[in-house]
């Protein structure tokens, strides 16, 4: 019997629709437009697009701390807690990020089987072991990255973080542990204004463009992926990096982020990297701006890894 054909596996997030004040709903629009543009023109069909189920606590405790995720579950967390993170708790937010965790989870599986696959959600790279914040309470990469080590099923992971804003709360997770080696390029002078230390930080200057951001990610993601050979890798592929974003304040051009989307996936696909990508932030005024964006990552991994 012939073996089955690769195919672009995603997932989306079906419970995006909880309840949020005025003001929020707007950066959640996008997980409902970029699944309907790329079936709209053609780019995937339903076939691709799978639901999780929410992720068991079983596995969200070999990264967060008992404590906080009682509090979730039991919307116990205090009003400074809530400040941290950005949105108000409820039942729902919370059934979402579980539910986004596993999604990142399963792409990993997905991802060892055809090369690449997509979170439509995910990269909440701001939640620590014990605490949420910047708009993340589960840190998915974080979870997932565990997951493998304690499966075996990875034994050095390299997570490629290229969303404006550091991954404080990724680097955090992994400062004591080697198998996973965390890379940030991200605005120096952004949010979160006090950064953790990854194993490798690149802070850009405000203004940075195309040919600097690119020339820079080239070099470094080229002796990265030679020195340290990892078997394993999570990109982060926000489009905050954007020149229209508004919290950005790099240069960047939407055909240089689709440039990047293409550097970080040709070069793992050439080395034989199974590589899990989520979307991240993107806070351009107009939202055709970054679900085009975003969508183009979709693009490039399916055109990259012929699927």
């Amino acid at each position: 019997m012939s073996p089955a054909p690769p195919v672009l596996k995603i997932a989306f997030d079906p419970v995006y629709a909880h309840p949020l004040p005025e003001g929020h709903r707007f950066p959640m629009l996008k997980y409902e437009l970029i699944p309907e543009q790329l079936l709209y023109e053609g780019t995937i069909t339903a076939g691709n697009l799978f639901a999780p189920a929410p992720c068991a606590d079983e596995v969200v405790l070999w990264t967060h701390d008992k404590e906080y995720v009682e509090k979730l579950h039991g919307q116990n967390l205090s009003a400074r807690e809530q400040r941290h993170i950005g949105f108000p708790q409820s039942p729902q937010l919370t059934l979402r990020e579980f539910v986004i965790t596993q999604g990142t989870i399963d792409c990993c599986h997905y991802a060892m089987a055809h090369g690449v696959a997509l979170n439509v959600a995910g990269g909440t790279h701001h939640a620590f072991a014990n605490r949420g914040e910047g708009f993340c309470l589960l840190n998915d990469f974080g979870v997932a990255a565990n997951y493998l080590l304690k499966k075996g099923l990875a034994h050095k992971i390299l997570i490629v973080d290229l969303d404006v804003h550091q991954g404080n709360g990724t680097a955090s997770l992994f400062g004591n542990e080697p198998r996973v080696f965390t890379f940030s390029m991200h605005g120096a002078h952004n949010y979160p204004f006090h950064k953790e230390k990854s194993d490798l930080d690149i802070g850009l200057n405000d203004g940075t463009d195309d040919k600097l951001y690119l020339s820079l990610l080239q070099n470094t993601l080229y002796t990265l992926l030679g020195q340290l050979q990892p078997d394993f890798a999570f990109y982060l592929s926000g489009v905050d990096i954007l020149s229209t974003d508004k919290f950005g304040k790099l240069k960047v051009s939407i055909e240089g982020c689709k440039q990047r989307d293409e550097m970080v996936f040709s070069q793992l696909k050439s080395k034989g990297i199974p590589c899990v990508v989520a979307m991240g932030g993107g806070y351009s005024p107009d939202i055709k701006t970054i679900v085009e964006a975003h969508c183009n990552t979709f693009r490039v991994a399916k055109d990259i890894y012929g699927l």
